[in-house]
């Protein structure tokens, strides 16, 4: 059986990760400088994070400073995080809007899940929602 882990590429690793333990509680497991890697790196991006490992609300993300071609943002794939409970839900939602684009606020949908959309200030985007215990679909 495969895992499907997010690895989003940033311009600065370390601070989107902290944003996100900001919004879903969590921590940095490790993290891997250019300058630890086994053939060393360049003055200027030394610090700079080759490979960042994390859980943030109970998910493994992994992060990386893009530093050989920009980053370029899509609209073609969505993060969708679904929590047991809607308090946890608003949380998130609001948390990450911070400096972001709501796309699509949070509110009570027809199939009687709350769910909304938001890009955030990275310009990863995420459809956040809360289970839906009347089982409808």
């Amino acid at each position: 059986m495969a895992v499907l882990t997010p690895y989003i590429f940033s311009k600065d690793a370390r601070t989107q990760a902290d944003f996100y333990i900001h919004a879903f509680g969590g921590e940095i497991l490790s993290v891997l400088t250019y300058q630890e890697q086994p053939t060393g790196a360049g003055e200027t991006v030394k610090e700079r994070v080759l490979y960042l490992s994390m859980v943030a609300g109970g998910m493994n993300f992994l992060l990386s400073d893009s530093l050989f071609e920009p980053i370029c943002r899509g609209n073609g794939i969505h993060l969708s995080l679904e929590f047991a409970e809607e308090v946890e839900a608003r949380e998130a939602f609001d948390k990450l809007a911070v400096g972001g684009h709501v796309k699509n606020p949070l509110k009570p949908s027809f199939w009687g899940a709350l769910f909304g959309q938001i890009e955030d200030k990275y310009g990863v985007m995420w459809m956040i929602m809360n289970r839906n215990e009347a089982g409808q679909a």
